[in-house]
């Protein structure tokens, strides 16, 4: 669980609340149901417009991490390149079709496989790299989402804000249902701006974060890899690799 965000997001949210308190006002009158459903509603159907299915389905299924992360222990990694090292100087490189079995990671098996399989380290460093800048690629391209649905968020607050104005306009004659109309209008303006600045720009700079961690480690697992299968010192595979961990 990553506390950070959790705590960004209440600290966000909880300031502004906080302020409106503090200023006289009352929470009930920034929460309007009407403008919610403009911002957030057309927020996404523009999003839906531009985005590939499968991409915008990428989007909300990495949308967890920002609260649970996906795990990158990059010590852990390396204590394991060095154990498969030590196998495959022991008992051959085809020991690690065994040891592959047993990896959740994908990346990782299809590395494990290729040198158990004999593969030269120049076919390993290709395979392996042109998957991990497929797999940047989509990802970064799901995590754009997000950025876009920022991009659109505070447009469509002021398209909130003009059909309340309209609202107010037609209804000049009846004083008591003005108030509505302006709450809609300058409530939408506010929603377009904080979703887009504490939550949809936010969340999609984090993902980005998040996936090029995961892209750091696996260039460092490509690099320790390609030491397992020239069959490098074990010492010499961690003094090089301890550069990713700093």
């Amino acid at each position: 669980m990553d506390s950070l965000s959790i705590i960004g997001l209440i600290v966000g949210f909880g300031a502004i609340f906080a302020g409106q308190q503090l200023d006289g006002g009352h929470l009930d009158t920034i929460l309007n149901a009407v403008a919610f459903l403009i911002v957030l509603g057309g927020t996404l159907g523009a999003v839906m417009l531009q985005t590939p299915f499968r991409t915008f389905m990428r989007a909300l299924q990495m949308l967890k991490w920002v609260f649970i992360p996906p795990k990158q222990p990059l010590e852990a990694t390396l204590d394991k390149i060095i154990e498969w090292n030590q196998i495959a100087r022991k008992e051959g490189l085809f020991k690690l079709e065994t040891v592959a079995i047993l990896e959740d990671d994908l990346f990782t098996q299809k590395g494990l496989q290729l040198i158990a399989d004999g593969a030269s380290p120049e076919m390993i460093r290709e395979v392996l790299e042109n998957d991990l800048d497929i797999q940047e690629y989509r990802d970064i391209q799901s995590a754009k989402v997000f950025d876009a649905m920022g991009g659109y968020s505070p447009t469509i607050g002021i398209i909130g804000a003009v059909l309340g104005l309209i609202h107010v306009m037609g209804n000049l004659a009846d004083p008591s249902s003005l108030g509505a109309g302006i709450a809609v209008a300058f409530i939408a303006t506010i929603y377009g701006v904080a979703f887009a600045n504490l939550l949809f720009l936010p969340i999609g700079n984090k993902l980005k974060a998040l996936i090029d961690n995961r892209s750091h480690m696996q260039t460092m697992l490509i690099e320790g890899l390609i030491g397992v299968a020239n069959g490098d010192n074990p010492r010499n595979i961690e003094t090089r690799l301890q550069a990713y961990l700093n």
